[in-house]
C-alpha cells in the first residue's frame, strides 16, 4: 500500500466503527473553529457512521499513535460531469491541537492524495475558511488552487431549523 515519511510512532489507516467517538471529538474541535458550522456530537456521530457503513460513499483515514487518534481526513466520493468521472470532496482534515506543527497534517493529506491518484480520481475539491490564511497557505503548498467558483448553501430540514434567526 502507500507509505511515506511519518512520525516514527504513528501510522495512517482506514477508520473503523470503533473509532467513531474519537472522530466525533476531532470534528467537535474542528467545527468550533469554523464560522459556518456548529459542533453537535450527535450530528457528527451520525455523519461519520453514514460514511463508515457505506465505503462507496467515501473513506476516512486516521493518523493513529499507539494509544489514540491524532488526526483524520474525510474523503467523499461523487461524479463530476465536467471531468467525466469520479472526484473527491475533501470534507474534513484535522490534527488534534496537541500535535499540530509537526507536519502530521501534511503526512495525512499526502497519504490521501496518493490514495486518490492510485484509485484514478480526477479531482479533489475542498472548502476552507477564507479568513484562515494558514489554511489557504497549507493547501496551496500541496498543490490546491483557488477556484472561480463561489460556494453557496441551501440548508434543508433540521439543518435549516438550526440556522433560523432566534426570536428576540
Amino acid at each position: 500500500m502507500m507509505s511515506g515519511p511519518m512520525h516514527e510512532l504513528t501510522r495512517i489507516e482506514p477508520a473503523t466503527i470503533e473509532d467513531l467517538p474519537s472522530l466525533a471529538e476531532l470534528l467537535m474541535e474542528l467545527f468550533s473553529q469554523e464560522r459556518d458550522f456548529r459542533p453537535n456530537y450527535t450530528n457528527q456521530m451520525r455523519g461519520l457512521r453514514l460514511i463508515l457503513e457505506q465505503p462507496s460513499r467515501g473513506r476516512i483515514f486516521v493518523l493513529r499513535s499507539a494509544n489514540q487518534i491524532i488526526g483524520m481526513i474525510n474523503l467523499l466520493f461523487t461524479i463530476s460531469t465536467a471531468e467525466g468521472g469520479f472526484v473527491i470532496l475533501l470534507e474534513d482534515l484535522i490534527i488534534s491541537r496537541d500535535f499540530r506543527g509537526q507536519r502530521m497534517g501534511s503526512e495525512l493529506l499526502e497519504y490521501a492524495l496518493e490514495y486518490a491518484k492510485q484509485k484514478g480520481f480526477l479531482r479533489i475539491t475542498l472548502l476552507t475558511d477564507r479568513i484562515s490564511e494558514d489554511s489557504l497557505a497549507f493547501f496551496g503548498k500541496h498543490g490546491f488552487q483557488r477556484s472561480d467558483m463561489i460556494p453557496m448553501r441551501l440548508y434543508l430540514g433540521t439543518a435549516a431549523e438550526l440556522r433560523l434567526p432566534q426570536a428576540q
